[in-house]
C-alpha cells in the first residue's frame, strides 16, 4: 500500500482520483513504502504543513480527505523534533475491526438522529482498514441487522447464505458425522477483511474519520491517571536505535473518551486491564486463548459448493488438547479452510503449524483440495474464556471493546455479532457521557441486560468442560446443549492459565512431523509469502524479552524451545553461535500479529508491541 502526502490540494482531478467507491486495483505492498512515505512527510514537515489522504483498499483505491479543523482543513503546524503533533477528538477509537468500526458508525448515527456533532476517529496499525483482519467465518447477521438494516440494499459483501451444516469426529483415517451443534440457519459465509473494508467505507460517510497505518504505541493520561487518548510510534528508527533520515515523531490523539478495540490480546488493553485492575474488578478468571491458522484455496468447480460448512474435531490433535478445524465454501470456488488450537495444550513438541498441514492430508479432506491452489494463508489468536474472563470494560476515560475484552461464544465458534454489538453499546455509553452527562460506567451495566451476556452466560460452560479431555468435553456439551439447554445451575472454571499449562519437555516425547509435499502441506516461508506480511528490517524489534537470558537458561532446557514452535510464522530460531551453543534469534520482520508468543511464553517473557504503523500481514479475503 502506498501513502499520498501533499500540500492541501483539493481539486477536482485529486478529488476523483482519490474516490474510496472505486474498486480497489491490486499491486503488491512495497517493501520500501515507508521510505518513500517519511522522504515526502519530511518534505512537507519543512514547509510547515501537511495534508494526508488515506487509502481504504491498496493504492490507488483511497478515502476522501478529511479535515482535522471543521473550518481550516486538513493543516496542522509540526513542531520541534522533541515534541509531538496533539491533535484533539471527541472519540478516539483504536481499531478499525468490526468493535472498533461499529461503535464509530454508531456515534455518528446518534449524531444525526440528536442533531449534534461529534468529532470520532479511528486509528488502524495495518496499511489498510481490513488487512490484518483474519477470522473464519460463518457469519450471524443479528448486529448488522441492528446498526444498518440496510446492508443488503448497499452491497455487503455478504452473499453466500449457509447451505449444509456438518459435523465429523475425525481419525487418523476415517471420518464419523455426528448431530451437528451449530445452528448456522440464517448466516453466511464470508471473508471478516472485506466486510470490514466495507464498514470502512459505511463509516466514512457517516463522517468517521479512518486513518490506516498508524500504530497506537501508548496510552495518554492526565493529572488524575484518567485516560485521555492515544499515541502513535515514532518512525524512523533504525534498529540500533538511532534516528534515520526519515524520522517523524509519533502524534498524540486526544479524545474525550477513548475506546480500544484492538482485538484478541491488545496490547493497550492488556496495560490497562492490568494499570486498573480491571479483571479483579469484573471478578473474572483468566482469559484462555486459541490459535487460528487459515488458508484461502481456489478449488475445481465440479467440487464447489457455496455456503458449505463443515466442522471437525479430534485428529490430528491428542485426545488431552481441545481443537478442531473448519472448512467453509466461499463464492468464486474459494474454500476457507483452518484448524484452531487452544493454547492451554500440555505437549512443548506440539507445532499448530504442523498440525494444520497434516490435517489437509486427511483422506476425507484431501479430496476436496486436489488440484487446487492456495490464495492466502494468515493466523491470529482468539479468546476463549467466555463470560468467566470478561474483565470490567470501563476504565476511566474510556472502554474496552469487541475481543479485546473477550466476547466469543465458544460453541457457536463465532464473535463478530458480539463484538459488533459490543462496540454499539459502547458508543451509545460514550454519546450518553458526553452529551447528556451519564457516566460510561452504563456500558457494563448495558452489557449486562443485552443478548450479548445471555448467549454467553448460556455458552459458558462448554469450553471449561474439555479440561477433562476432549471426550467428556463432548458428553458435557451434549448435556449442557441438548439437555439443560444452557440453564446449569453451575459455572465451570477454567484451568491453569495457558502458559502455566505447557508441560516439562522430559514429561513428553518429540513430535516428528511429515516433510511438505508442496501440494497439500508447504513450509512455513512459502506460507508467509502467501500472507504479505511486510515489516521495514531496519526498526527495533517489536518482540521484546523482558529477560534475554530466560530463552537460553531456561526455555531451551527445560521445555526444548517452545517459542519455535507455536509461533505460526517462525518468528523465533535457535541458532548456533560461534561456540556452536543455541541462541534464540527474532525474526521479527515474519510476524503476523497473530500474539501467540505473548500468551504462551511459560513464563510471560515476550513482550509483543506494535512496530511501525502499516506493517504486518496484508490480508484481503481472510
Amino acid at each position: 500500500m502506498q501513502r499520498l502526502i501533499s500540500l492541501r490540494s483539493k481539486s477536482n482531478s485529486l478529488k476523483s482520483l482519490f474516490n474510496p467507491l472505486k474498486s480497489p486495483q491490486k499491486h503488491s505492498i512495497s517493501a520500501d513504502w515507508s521510505s518513500c512515505f517519511h522522504q515526502s512527510w519530511s518534505l512537507i514537515a519543512s514547509k510547515g504543513c501537511f495534508s494526508r489522504v488515506f487509502s481504504y483498499g491498496l493504492w490507488p483505491s483511497c478515502a476522501k480527505m478529511r479535515n482535522f479543523d471543521k473550518n481550516q482543513g486538513f493543516v496542522r503546524r509540526f513542531s520541534n523534533e522533541a515534541q509531538r503533533e496533539s491533535i484533539e477528538y471527541d472519540v478516539v477509537i483504536v481499531g478499525a475491526g468490526p468493535a472498533g468500526l461499529s461503535a464509530a458508525i454508531r456515534l455518528k448515527q446518534l449524531c444525526s438522529e440528536k442533531g449534534v456533532d461529534l468529532s470520532v476517529c479511528v486509528v488502524e496499525k495495518g496499511p489498510e482498514v481490513g488487512a490484518h483482519i483474519l477470522s473464519g467465518n460463518v457469519f450471524e447477521p443479528r448486529a448488522l441487522d441492528e446498526l444498518l438494516p440496510h446492508w443488503k440494499e448497499e452491497e455487503a459483501p455478504i452473499n453466500v447464505p449457509v447451505s449444509s451444516d456438518k459435523f465429523w469426529f475425525l481419525t487418523k483415517d476415517r471420518a464419523f458425522s455426528l448431530p451437528c451443534p451449530f445452528d448456522n440457519k440464517g448466516n453466511y459465509v464470508i471473508s471478516l477483511s472485506q466486510l470490514v473494508r466495507w464498514m470502512g467505507i459505511k463509516a466514512e460517510e457517516f463522517g468517521v474519520e479512518i486513518y490506516p497505518g498508524f500504530a497506537a504505541s501508548e496510552i495518554l493520561y492526565d493529572a488524575n491517571d484518567s485516560v485521555v487518548g492515544i499515541g502513535t510510534n515514532d518512525m524512523g528508527i533504525a534498529k540500533d536505535g538511532s534516528k534515520k533520515d526519515t524520522f517523524q515523531r509519533g502524534v498524540e490523539l486526544k479524545g474525550r473518551v477513548t475506546l480500544l478495540a484492538e482485538g484478541c490480546r491488545g496490547s493497550l488493553s492488556e496495560k490497562l486491564i492490568k494499570k486498573y485492575k480491571l479483571r479483579e474488578k469484573g471478578h473474572a478468571q483468566h482469559q484462555t486463548y486459541a490459535l487460528g491458522i487459515k488458508e484461502v484455496w481456489e478449488i475445481d468447480e465440479s467440487k464447489h459448493k457455496p455456503g458449505a460448512v463443515l466442522h471437525t474435531i479430534g485428529w490430528p490433535l491428542d485426545q488431552k488438547t481441545y481443537g478442531g478445524s473448519f472448512l467453509y465454501h466461499m463464492k468464486d470456488r474459494q474454500v476457507s479452510i483452518g484448524l484452531v488450537v487452544a493454547l492451554n495444550y500440555h505437549n512443548p513438541y506440539l507445532n499448530p503449524y504442523e498440525e494444520f498441514q497434516k490435517f489437509k492430508h486427511h483422506p476425507a479432506i484431501r479430496p476436496l483440495l486436489e488440484g487446487g491452489t492456495v490464495i492466502q494463508y494468515g493466523a491470529r489468536t482468539l479468546n476463549e474464556g467466555g463470560i468467566q474472563s470478561i474483565p470490567y470494560p470501563v476504565f476511566p476515560g474510556g472502554a474496552i471493546i469487541g475481543c479485546s475484552a473477550g466476547f466469543l461464544n465458544v460453541p457457536k465458534i463465532k464473535g463478530t455479532h458480539t463484538a459488533m454489538k459490543s462496540g454499539m453499546l459502547a458508543a451509545e455509553a460514550a454519546f450518553g457521557s458526553l452529551r447528556e452527562g451519564t457516566s460510561l460506567k452504563s456500558y457494563w451495566e448495558t452489557l449486562g441486560s443485552s443478548w450479548i451476556w445471555d448467549e454467553l452466560h448460556r455458552a459458558r460452560n462448554y469450553r471449561p468442560a474439555f479440561e477433562y479431555g476432549v471426550i467428556p468435553g463432548m458428553v458435557i456439551s451434549a448435556l449442557e446443549r441438548y439437555i439443560l439447554k444452557g440453564r446449569s445451575p453451575f459455572t465451570l472454571k477454567h484451568g491453569k492459565p495457558d502458559h502455566e499449562a505447557t508441560n516439562a519437555a522430559r514429561l513428553h516425547s518429540p513430535i516428528e512431523y511429515p516433510k511438505p509435499d508442496g501440494v497439500f502441506s508447504f513450509d512455513v516461508p512459502t506460507s508467509l509469502h502467501r500472507s504479505n506480511t511486510n515489516h521495514d528490517h531496519d526498526q527495533p524489534a517489536h518482540l521484546r524479552l523482558k529477560d534475554p537470558k530466560i530463552p537460553e537458561t531456561l526455555n531451551l532446557p527445560e521445555y526444548a524451545g517452545p517459542e519455535s514452535r507455536y509461533c505460526p510464522a517462525r518468528v523465533y530460531e535457535y541458532v548456533s553461535d560461534e561456540n556452536s551453543q543455541l541462541k534464540l534469534q527474532i525474526n521479527a520482520q515474519n510476524c503476523l500479529h497473530c500474539k501467540a508468543c505473548d500468551i504462551k511464553d511459560p513464563k510471560q517473557n515476550i513482550e509483543w508491541t506494535v512496530p511501525e504503523g502499516g506493517g504486518g500481514p496484508g490480508y484481503s479475503v481472510m
